[in-house]
């Protein structure tokens, strides 16, 4: 992984090249004050201080070291992503901003110099660290922590199926929980098929090297709070033999990247020494096409002993949430998030950027709304409309797991869930995408981390010590 610790250093007063950071507002009055020479070579660029990630290179003065200019939104108000392409595009070198403070600009400075390159034969930047100093020494290791995590989710879910499986799922999670001191168990074969019937289903289907298991982890003292944290750890889905067709295949090495986020937050739990007794879960499968691979109109056990009629095999990461939502109410947690890529229906009615946000807990809702707006973390409230539940009825067993209507997709699966949320128990489920289709500054595309941060935001105003 990036070595961010070295692209983010305490600001002693060295030699650095500045950053002046302006917007269309400032921009006439800052150019004012430059030389004749600073504003002939703006000019001649057409560099006019109106479209943000705009920059330029501007020549040495009075012996000073040559200066970067540079367009944001607002700059009195930085926001996560305005450094971030400065970070990808600038030489080698140090920088500071020539006035004031980077704050949360920190962490796409870091993330935009991030690259998954173990698939490349060739690494086509040679260039050497960008490195940003300021002198808010005390939220360096902090924000390190966060792009830490956030690549953690970029690359386990860019990483290719075929390298991203169960099992290697579960080895990520053993390094998380070596560095931390954390318990881990697996629940695999015959143990997994009598105490897990939902999550041994759906990766029945696929072969023993890829066979299906529930990871646990869990650290902090048993006296503390309790949260449980899920995450849907499909590695790979091909819609079982209800097949996806090949375009909706692609990129379904992504259909873990709940799995990642949940591993993500864990270990910014953790790393943050937050007061919670933490337990996360990851049922790791792969939905497979095989002569045993479950089928349509097949009636399943679970966990919680609803027994539910299949209507639809390539509805199955709510099938494997289903039985590890049970588990993690076992224990009577104070507290239940997941994350899962649920549905296409999220998608449709909010895009790749917003994670569908679904709550039980109108005070636990709005407390991570607050959270998002804080740091900068887009989530979007979505609705656990009671009225649509009939959707899921069954005439044969006690629940369908996919609606009878192809309308509200992503709210029927939500309800799907809360089904197995025990009675009273404040839980929040994101429904989110976790892949950019196509590339923002410090977001390149493909895997990424969307209301990680909101998630542990909230975490840390609610058991802040």
């Amino acid at each position: 992984m990036t070595d961010f610790a070295s692209l983010l250093q305490p600001d002693r007063g060295g030699s650095a090249h500045p950053i002046h950071l302006i917007d269309k507002d400032g921009f006439a009055d800052w150019l004012k004050k430059q030389s004749a020479a600073r504003r002939e070579l703006l000019e001649a660029s057409r560099f006019e201080g109106k479209t943000p990630f705009q920059f330029a290179i501007l020549p040495a003065v009075h012996g000073h070291e040559w200066a970067v200019v540079a367009t944001v939104a607002n700059a009195a108000l930085l926001s996560p992503w305005c450094l971030a392409k400065l970070a990808e595009a600038l030489p080698e070198g140090t920088y500071r901003l020539a006035d004031g403070e980077p704050g949360p600009a920190m962490l796409g400075w870091l993330l935009g110099q991030h690259r998954l390159n173990a698939y490349r034969s060739k690494v086509e930047d040679q260039r050497g660290p960008r490195v940003l100093l300021t002198k808010e020494a005390a939220d360096i290791d902090r924000v390190i922590r966060l792009a830490e995590a956030t690549a953690l989710v970029r690359d386990l879910v860019d990483t290719p199926a075929a390298d991203m499986g169960p099992a290697e799922l579960e080895a990520a999670a053993r390094e998380v929980a070596k560095s931390f001191g954390a318990k881990m168990e697996v629940t695999s074969g015959d143990a997994l098929s009598q105490g897990y019937p939902m999550i041994a289903a759906v990766g029945q289907g696929a072969t023993r090297e890829r066979s299906p298991r529930l990871i646990e982890l869990r650290w902090g003292k048993e006296n503390l709070s309790r949260v449980a944290i899920v995450g849907k750890g499909v590695c790979f889905d091909s819609g079982g033999l209800d097949i996806k067709p090949a375009s909706g295949m692609r990129l379904m090495k992504k259909d873990m990247g709940g799995a990642a986020h949940a591993l993500a937050l864990a270990k910014l739990i953790m790393s943050e020494r937050l007061p919670v007794r933490l337990h996360m879960l990851i049922p790791a499968v792969e939905n497979s096409v095989s002569s045993a691979s479950y089928r349509p109109g097949d009636v399943l056990h679970s966990r919680k002993g609803l027994k539910v009629e299949i209507d639809n095999t390539d509805a199955e990461g709510r099938l494997v949430l289903g039985d590890a939502l049970a588990k993690a109410g076992e224990d009577e947690p104070e507290l239940i998030i997941d994350f899962a890529t649920l549905t296409g229906a999220a998608r449709v009615a909010l895009g790749p950027d917003l994670p569908a946000m679904f709550a039980n807990d109108d005070a636990l809702a709005a407390s991570l709304e607050d959270a998002a707006r804080t740091v900068t973390d887009p989530i979007w409230r979505m609705p656990l409309w009671d009225g649509y539940d009939e959707m899921l009825k069954s005439d044969l067993a006690d629940l369908s797991n996919a609606a009878d209507s192809p309308m509200a997709g992503a709210v029927t699966a939500a309800l799907f869930l809360r089904r197995f949320i025990p009675q009273g128990t404040p839980w929040a489920h994101f429904d989110t995408f976790a892949w950019r289709p196509s590339a923002k500054p410090g977001r390149p595309k493909g895997g990424d981390a969307m209301g990680l941060r909101a998630a542990l935001a909230m975490l840390q105003q609610r058991y802040s010590s």
